[in-house]
């Protein structure tokens, strides 16, 4: 895999009432150092002045995803386990539990993907059952 990729991100929420997704595609760096995969990149937030600044570490049986910047937050992905934290955002903070029900990872030489099931809450309360899958390609010269 090269250094420079093109990251898709594909996120959806299966609502009671209507199912929601989100996609984001941006360049990005990619670094495999000491066993863990590393995704570098930045996400726009929708405020044109200010993106957040994203790190994704795969390894093994766990995904960590850190944002900085707009939106401040820390999750981590293992599987059968659940995980609270705190999202934080310009209009305050959120509790968060991720329960992740799956981790699914396949790689070949110009390409990674990922794809991880989980169930949401917010302040205690469910939200959404969730999937998130991420693809990585490396961008040739």
């Amino acid at each position: 895999m090269t250094k420079d990729v093109l990251i898709t991100l594909s996120g959806l929420q299966f609502e009671t009432e209507e199912d929601e997704a989100v996609e984001v595609i941006s360049r990005g760096e990619y670094y495999f150092r000491n066993g863990k995969h590393f995704l570098v990149y930045d996400e726009p937030t929708g405020d044109a002045d200010e993106n957040s600044k994203c790190i994704i570490k795969i390894s093994g049986e766990a995904v960590e995803v850190n944002k900085k910047g707009a939106v401040n937050v820390h999750m981590l992905f293992e599987k059968d386990v659940s995980n609270m934290t705190f999202y934080t955002t310009p209009v305050g903070d959120m509790l968060i539990e991720i329960t992740t029900h799956g981790i699914v990872w396949e790689e070949t030489q110009d390409s990674m993907y990922l794809r991880l099931t989980y169930a949401l809450d917010m302040n205690y309360q469910h939200i959404s059952e969730c999937e998130l899958t991420i693809r990585v390609d490396a961008l040739k010269d």
